[in-house]
């Protein structure tokens, strides 16, 4: 029995939150007196998942994993925990983990928790910490099915070296290919995402117009910081919608939120 854990990567390299996720999964198994494997999808050096406690790795490569496709990596991960007999499941909360960890729980018939922010209470029963309502309140939920899935906040738990093995051997799960085909995918190259973004420069309307912006974006591009903004801002056309954070936008986990021009509750 191990505890699975799920790694992000993009452009084979594993992003921070897959060392966070393993971090994480490395302090559960350390409660259970278990191991932990993680499942590795067209990432990077697996060795580095090593650094922060996987002690085995599953790679898996091959055209059905080519792009983020959330029914063919729920299966892929499924098969995983089920040939690694776990009962615990770690995932993070970015946007592409929210959209597979309900079809993961599906497949293998698990309770599932979102936005965890620290490790379980209690393994036995199990029970663990979220932020609810908009991350303005937190509850204490039992999952108590027979396997679990975690879904660990960003920047909840941090990064913590805990050197293991990370023994890799390759794994080649049977998907499904469920009629849903990812064509294209377009992203943004030349700036920081608010998604990854360790720091986020957001401005409001005290700016007084979208010819003002540039003190922020000159800000942003200082710090290697993502800009976002408000919702009336976004509302007048100020600027697009996809950099609207807050309740109705785009959820922010920085370690640094700089806030130019906003009134309003934080």
């Amino acid at each position: 029995m191990s505890v699975v854990v799920y790694t992000e990567s993009e452009n084979g390299s594993f992003k921070k939150i897959a060392f966070e996720a393993v971090s994480f999964a490395k302090g559960i198994a350390d409660e259970m007196g278990t191991t932990v494997t993680a499942v590795s999808i067209d990432g990077g050096n697996t060795s580095e998942l090593g650094t922060y406690g996987a002690d085995k790795v599953l790679e898996v490569s091959g055209d059905d994993f080519s792009k983020f496709n959330a029914s063919n990596y729920a299966e892929a991960v499924a098969q995983a925990a089920k040939a690694e007999d776990a009962k615990v499941v770690v995932v993070s909360s970015s946007a592409n983990s929210k959209y597979m960890a309900p079809l993961l729980a599906v497949h293998m018939e698990a309770g599932y928790v979102p936005n965890v922010t620290e490790l379980p209470e209690s393994v036995s029963p199990f029970k663990v910490k979220h932020s609810v309502f908009t991350n303005k309140a937190f509850s204490i939920t039992e999952i108590s099915t027979d396997v679990k899935i975690v879904g660990l906040a960003k920047n909840a738990y941090g990064l913590k070296e805990n050197s293991a093995a990370a023994a890799t051997e390759s794994f080649t799960p049977s998907v499904s290919n469920a009629g849903v085909d990812v064509v294209s995918v377009d992203k943004a190259t030349d700036k920081v995402t608010i998604a990854d973004a360790e720091v986020v420069v957001s401005g409001g309307r005290g700016l007084k117009g979208p010819e003002n912006w540039g003190m922020i974006e000159e800000l942003a591009e200082v710090l290697g910081a993502a800009t976002a903004c408000s919702k009336p801002v976004s509302d007048m056309g100020w600027r697009p919608h996809s950099e609207h954070v807050g309740q109705t936008g785009k959820p922010v986990a920085s370690n640094l939120y700089i806030a130019i021009g906003i009134s309003g509750a934080i």
